[in-house]
């Protein structure tokens, strides 16, 4: 008999070592993958600096974009808080992306090697950042999956894990989404 409930014992044991194991490791990927967004925004804030002054002389006019670039660029750098972080980080995105749009009133601006070498690399730390971001929704995804399945959703729940947000497009930006032309290509 003693037999018997030592192996009872020992059977729930070693399903909650890995079923424990399990929840910290899908957790452990989220956070990997936040940092590996972190590392990609931090290469394209290092890029800014060489940006703005390269286009300054050029861009006379983009006085107070510039600016605004900077100013965000200096607030992603500070602040702490990752949620915070990231939605300055998606006001930078969104003033990087008004700026290329008008490098388009510039000629000049688009015959300069050192800018076209510059932007080639913004548009690479772009890629990256978008693949990056695509490695953390689905690791995200695959932990609010895990929360949410018996055994796991026990032991998330004594740890007091609680599922991520995964990033998705603003609503402006599904609206200017034209469906049919995504199955033409």
């Amino acid at each position: 008999m003693e037999l018997i409930i030592f192996i009872v014992l020992a059977i729930i044991i070693i399903g909650f070592i890995l079923t424990y194991n399990t929840v910290i490791s899908k957790k452990n990927n989220v956070d990997n993958a936040l940092g590996a967004i972190d590392a990609e925004l931090k290469k394209r804030r290092d890029l800014i600096p060489n940006l703005v002054e390269s286009v300054k002389a050029y861009m006379q006019y983009e006085k107070d974009l510039l600016e605004k670039i900077t100013r965000l660029r200096e607030s992603a750098e500070k602040i702490e808080d990752p949620e915070k972080r990231l939605q300055i980080e998606q006001e930078l995105s969104k003033a990087l992306q008004s700026l290329k749009v008008r490098f388009e009133n510039y000629p000049n601006l688009k015959a300069n090697r050192n800018f076209l070498q510059l932007q080639t690399t913004l548009t690479d730390v772009e890629e990256s950042i978008a693949a990056a971001r695509r490695f953390y929704n689905q690791a995200a995804t695959e932990y609010n999956n895990i929360l949410e399945q018996i055994p796991f959703t026990f032991i998330a729940k004594m740890l007091g894990l609680q599922k991520k947000e995964v990033f998705t497009i603003p609503e402006e930006e599904r609206t200017n989404i034209d469906i049919g032309e995504l199955f033409k290509k």
